[in-house]
């Protein structure tokens, strides 16, 4: 069964998309930790991060870093932060978390926002990319 990444990129699930390659998809977290908290991910569905071969996981890690500078441009912050769990879905992402103090990057505390206010938010970002 496909991961519930691999049915974002699949456009079977809808999500809020920051920016998106051949090989590699950001889009806003459902269930953020904070404002602006992004998801990058492969869209080859690989379960675990280390699991990519050497070119998937440097071009992740130079998409995110692309992606970076545009949320911390929309989003008030002192930095992004980059978190990488990968228990919760089986498919390899990256955090990318604008950051005021290390209370940013509690994953047990999660926003309610509209899906409107997601909209609002991953079209400020991409403005700056």
């Amino acid at each position: 069964m496909a991961s519930i990444f691999s049915r974002i990129v699949n456009g079977e699930i809808p999500a809020h998309k920051i920016a998106e390659t051949d090989d590699y998809l950001a889009f806003l977290d459902a269930f953020p930790v904070v404002k602006g908290h992004t998801l990058v991910i492969p869209k080859q569905e690989i379960d675990y991060l280390f699991d990519l071969d050497d070119e998937l996981y440097a071009g992740l890690m130079k998409f995110a870093k692309q992606i970076a500078p545009a949320i911390e441009k929309a989003i008030p912050c002192q930095r992004i932060g980059v978190s990488v769990i990968g228990l919760e879905v089986p498919h390899a992402h990256v955090h990318l978390i604008p950051l005021n103090s290390m209370a940013d990057m509690n994953f047990n505390n999660k926003l309610k926002m509209s899906q409107e206010e997601l909209a609002e938010v991953a079209a400020h970002i991409r403005s700056f990319l």
